[in-house]
């Protein structure tokens, strides 16, 4: 195992962590119900990462039974507290929920304290404001820190890039976990910002929100070879030495195969990297209107987030990801601000970003071909009702937008 220094926390910790959300999977509450093939699951793998030498162990309240699971099973396996490092984390509106929320969780997991403790989803301008308000959450967790319950404070985000900068840049916290991927590339400077300030570096989900690699298509095998998708992915990352881990959701022992193959004795910016990186990165300097992210087309009135849908064409129609495309577009609307946005089909067509568009691509044309590529009809869009409905909307000639 390789282990890399964690910002200014001062921990060694594993470049491959053991993710606990894949734990959650599969259960229904109540929170303290712990089936026995879940319990069963989560100890032989937690027991087979350490027999690996992972020691960097990530879970969270919002992953219901990960916390109780991890408990149980350190507490089984008699797991020496030095063993391992233990992040958890958890999204408090007050200074008030915020030491409930982790003694709670201390107890979940069996621990005195925990090593990195994490703001939950600072995804918005108005949950910053909220995280970091006086004698808020986040301040409170300091105060945590001083009594010993947790050892590091840091945020997770799946905001825009600003946001994400203006977070790192309060000076509050000591490591960040965020999304960065060869296919997702965008907050390369908040990366390079962690550098300067001396932040730890946590990769959110690489296999899964990186591009579904466990299922990758035809083309991109191809163009990865003779590397995985899932060891080209994590090598990428890696060969960028202000990243610290990645976390993989590895919830059954048969998932540790492909991620170990991701080291590489500390050797990440090579000759390979490169060459399959080149192969990599051809396709998508071919597609006709490509879409560069930069983000001028926002805001949009009808909250369309169009880089993102624009980037999910982009990895259709340079490497054939449609299943990663449909996996991610069809999240919108019903993950609130872990993944805001309307659907395509709420374009009016109304031109505001057309003139912001550096590229000058034909914006609303590009969403509603990518909308009917990617949208998956709910199962209740085959019942007789939604028939009679349909043929309503074809008759008002708006049936195009579904």
């Amino acid at each position: 195992m390789e282990y890399r220094r964690f910002g200014k926390t001062e921990e060694l910790i594993s470049v491959i962590t053991l993710g606990g959300m894949r734990f959650k999977h599969g259960w229904t509450p109540p929170r303290n119900h712990l089936p026995k093939d879940s319990i069963e699951h989560c100890i032989s793998t937690t027991r087979m990462a350490l027999d690996l030498g992972i020691n960097h162990i990530e879970t969270a309240h919002g992953y219901m039974k990960s916390e109780l699971l991890f408990g149980h099973a350190l507490k089984e396996l008699s797991v020496p507290r030095k063993q391992f490092k233990m992040m958890t984390k958890g999204a408090p509106m007050s200074g008030d929920e915020t030491r409930s929320l982790v003694e709670e969780q201390l107890e979940a997991l069996g621990l005195d304290y925990v090593d990195f403790y994490g703001w939950h989803g600072i995804n918005n301008k108005e949950l910053l404001k909220i995280a970091v308000e006086k004698n808020g959450p986040v301040e409170t967790l300091h105060r945590l820190k001083d009594e010993g319950l947790i050892r590091h404070v840091g945020f997770s985000t799946h905001a825009p890039l600003d946001t994400i900068l203006d977070a790192m840049q309060t000076g509050l916290f000591s490591f960040i976990n965020l999304h960065y991927y060869y296919f997702f590339q965008r907050n390369l400077p908040a990366v390079q910002l962690a550098e300067t300030m001396d932040m730890g570096v946590f990769i959110i989900s690489p296999n899964e929100k990186g591009g579904m690699l466990f299922r990758p298509s035809e083309k991109v095998k191809n163009l990865c070879k003779p590397l995985t998708p899932i060891v080209f992915n994590g090598r990428f990352c890696l060969s960028h030495p202000e990243i610290t881990t990645l976390s993989m959701g590895i919830h059954e022992p048969k998932h540790f195969t492909q991620n170990l193959a991701i080291l590489n004795r500390g050797n990440y910016s090579n000759s390979e990297l490169s060459k399959v990186k080149a192969e990599m990165d051809t396709p998508l300097a071919k597609i006709s209107s490509l879409c560069t992210l930069c983000n001028q087309c926002l805001p949009c009135p009808e909250n369309i987030n169009i880089p993102e849908i624009l980037r999910f064409r982009n990895l259709v129609e340079a490497y054939e990801m449609k299943d990663y495309g449909r996996f991610r577009y069809n999240m919108l609307e019903g993950q609130g601000h872990w993944f805001p946005g309307t659907f395509s089909f709420n374009c009016t067509e109304c031109g505001d970003c057309l003139p912001r568009c550096p590229e000058n691509l034909n914006i609303p044309t590009l969403l509603m071909e990518t909308h009917k590529k990617l949208f998956s009809k709910p199962k209740y869009l085959k019942s007789k009702l939604f028939s009679i409905i349909k043929s309503a909307l074809k008759t008002l000639k708006i049936w195009k937008y579904f």
